[in-house]
């Protein structure tokens, strides 16, 4: 199935929130560059449309984690904190927080392909996630709490709610760590 079709199946499945959440998805998509934005400056999918590919990706790495472990827990939770856990990647509305890195060297040498945008007031990419997604949608505490420390105890200031996680937190990690490392590594068990 090709990502935009993915991208809608997940939208279907907001249902309470759904004008909330259609009001924030128009503004990403109308005034961010949340559908060209890569996922990062070098590393996984530092290409046009890879924050979008992962974002999909782990939404529904998500529901296939929960679907095991946390039955639950609901689709709109799932899509919301998979679509969005790493929004704060897109910058703010008018402002791009990646930005075509100009030297070629680094592009070259470093595959080095974006550069962040010395404009945005500074704070972390799970910060301004829960910042963005939050002026939008009303979310519960696990929602927030998943947005804000996805990336687990390799981040030293999540070390806070170390052994605090609520099961959505553990499960957008695990989601989001594995689309990463296996799947936009080509790790996949079936490759080997």
């Amino acid at each position: 199935m090709k990502l935009e079709e993915r991208y809608e199946a997940l939208k279907q499945k907001v249902v309470e929130r759904k004008e909330q959440f259609a009001s924030f998805v128009l503004m990403l998509e109308t005034q961010t560059s949340w559908l060209t934005s890569p996922a990062s400056t070098r590393f996984h999918l530092n290409r046009d449309t890879g924050l979008l590919e992962h974002s999909v990706s782990v939404a529904e790495n998500l529901l296939k984690f929960r679907d095991f472990l946390a039955p639950d827990i609901s689709d709109e939770s799932c899509v919301i904190v998979g679509l969005f856990h790493d929004v704060g990647k897109i910058g703010m509305p008018g402002k791009p927080l990646y930005i075509r890195n100009d030297n070629e060297w680094e592009v070259k040498n470093r595959n080095i392909k974006y550069k962040t945008n010395p404009e945005l007031v500074q704070m972390s990419l799970a910060s301004r996630s829960l910042y963005l997604v939050s002026q939008y949608l009303p979310l519960s505490d696990a929602e927030a709490q998943a947005i804000l420390y996805h990336d687990g105890q390799y981040i030293e200031d999540n070390r806070c709610v170390a052994h605090k996680e609520e099961p959505l937190t553990l499960l957008a990690h695990w989601a989001d760590y594995w689309t990463a490392h296996i799947y936009e590594e080509g790790r996949a068990l079936n490759n080997r």
